[in-house]
């Protein structure tokens, strides 16, 4: 089976078991969708943040290229609103877009920006902020069980840990990844955008968002996950995924005692995993979810140490995209950058190479 083949399967397959997990009443056919609406909102005044103490700024975030406009307040323009994504509490999608207001009307990039683990939409405006003064229609989300559609400090765990218990539902990353699709329904619909350029990014867990969301979605056309993408079977096969379980420590602790381990082991591990986010750690894994971006320009931002996204889990998922760009003579489209002495952390390196490619691959 060729590239493009093997892609659209693997892209077909993975829309088939996002729409198995829909709730029943938003459930989707190919005949008969559940309606996409549009909610106005108000900006969130104190946004949830899942951790303590709160973090109240991020070096690396700030250090955005950022156009010196003497107005920019003035002319910034803001949105808030819901998308409806499916039915239920969750299939309300909060949503805040950046933008300059028109001089005249036009058709601009945008980009989607994820936000990490336990943290919200809010916390990514001075990255929206910073894009947007540079002309680009910058976009956040919650993404499930986060910011707006959490109720309080352990609503992401529990989600998961029911997940483990009930198997209904996905919110370690493939759920997101529907309302990423959802999104882009609306995105190329607007009048002040470009959907032939729409790029996405995220940070750690946003950086997973992004990588499989662009995966799923052919119209995310530039990409940029950072310190997100890595190798689920690998860890697996080199005892290499304890700094990731350690991150969601609370639902590896509920399966094994349910699986009666006396310890987390990979059997444990690969169990949580298929039922959590089934998949994941097979058919909808790196080696084959990475080089199915492929050829739409593709930057991966990792650290060199990061124990969360070990670089040797990317050489096979690393290999296989080169493989296909160099293939289509557009091997400047794909770059993996691992920041020497990083772990998992996103640096204003980071944050500029991705700024750069984005104005690269989207500006005219």
């Amino acid at each position: 089976m060729d590239h493009s083949a093997a892609s659209a399967e693997m892209r077909s397959d993975f829309l088939q078991l996002l729409r198995s997990r829909r709730t029943a009443e938003g459930r989707f056919s190919l005949t008969s969708p559940f309606p996409l609406s549009v909610e106005s909102a108000q900006p969130v005044k104190d946004p949830l943040f899942q951790e303590t103490p709160t973090p109240t700024y991020s070096e690396a975030m700030e250090s955005c290229p950022k156009k010196e406009i003497p107005n920019f307040k003035e002319l910034l323009q803001e949105e808030n609103f819901y998308l409806t994504t499916e039915a239920g509490e969750q299939g309300r999608l909060p949503v805040m877009l950046l933008k300059l207001k028109e001089v005249t009307p036009e058709r601009r990039p945008a980009v989607v920006f994820l936000h990490s683990t336990h943290k919200n939409k809010e916390w990514l405006r001075p990255l929206l902020e910073a894009y947007a003064s540079r002309n680009y229609i910058a976009i956040a989300i919650d993404s499930r069980y986060h910011g707006e559609r959490a109720r309080n400090l352990t609503t992401y765990q529990d989600a998961l840990v029911s997940s483990w218990k009930h198997g209904d539902t996905m919110p370690f990353i493939f759920d997101t990844v529907w309302d990423l699709i959802k999104l882009a329904d609306h995105l190329v619909e607007r009048l002040d955008i470009d959907p032939s350029r729409i790029g996405i990014t995220g940070e750690s867990l946003g950086g997973m968002h992004a990588w499989l969301g662009a995966a799923a979605d052919t119209r995310y056309s530039v990409v940029a996950p950072v310190i997100g993408v890595q190798g689920f079977r690998w860890a697996i096969e080199h005892d290499m995924w304890h700094a990731r379980v350690d991150s969601l420590k609370h639902v590896f602790e509920e399966a094994r005692v349910d699986l009666g381990k006396s310890a987390i082991d990979k059997e444990v591990v690969e169990k949580v995993w298929d039922r959590i986010a089934p998949g994941l750690a097979s058919r909808f894994d790196a080696p084959y979810t990475v080089p199915a971006i492929a050829l739409r320009p593709l930057l991966i931002l990792n650290g060199e140490k990061d124990p969360r996204c070990p670089l040797s889990g990317l050489e096979l998922p690393e290999s296989r995209a080169r493989k296909e760009y160099e293939e289509a003579s557009s091997a400047e489209n794909f770059k993996l950058v691992a920041e020497p002495g990083i772990g998992h952390q996103m640096t204003p390196l980071m944050v500029k190479q991705a700024s750069e490619w984005f104005d690269q691959h989207l500006k005219p």
